[in-house]
């Protein structure tokens, strides 16, 4: 009577494992896909000290790049892990006071980059907390860097 309990109990155990470790991977699943769907760029407004910016998602300052011609970005390799490109897939979104209008992309060699006016759109690594404007004013990498108005055009101290 013993060893048949055990047997019993064993496909038992057996099928709780199955539908846990079922449970595990449709978990993981259901990640990723939220993962790629929230790759989609969000920009929106901030008010700092040099006036209402585009940010990111996150609160981010968006940078544009003075070097940078024709919609197409100027920035890659070391210039990229400083200031790397706010990236998207699809459409970027926009929020507060941004002018859907004025949004668009540009391919990059690694995906699709965000523009606002036609200047493609980038973060600072500086900038550790939403808001901050570290990288305002720079001439790294061979040009300006200025954060973005709403209007689609630079902002400068002063």
């Amino acid at each position: 009577m013993r060893r048949r309990r055990i047997l019993f109990l064993v496909p038992a155990a057996m099928l709780v494992l199955v539908l846990a470790l079922g449970g595990i991977a449709a978990a993981a699943g259901h990640g990723s896909a939220d993962k790629a769907a929230s790759k989609q760029a969000l920009v929106t407004t901030r008010k700092t000290k040099l006036g209402t910016i585009l940010v990111n998602a996150q609160g981010r300052s968006l940078y544009l790049f003075e070097k940078d011609k024709g919609g197409k970005s100027a920035c890659s390799g070391a210039c990229a892990k400083a200031w790397p490109p706010l990236m998207t897939t699809g459409k970027a979104k926009a929020a507060g006071g941004v002018n859907a209008k004025l949004l668009g992309t540009t391919k990059r060699s690694n995906g699709t980059q965000v523009t606002y006016n036609g200047h493609p759109l980038y973060t600072f690594f500086q900038d550790t907390k939403a808001g901050q404007t570290n990288g305002e004013g720079s001439t790294a990498f061979g040009a300006a860097w200025y954060v973005m108005g709403t209007n689609g055009n630079k902002i400068t101290k002063g």
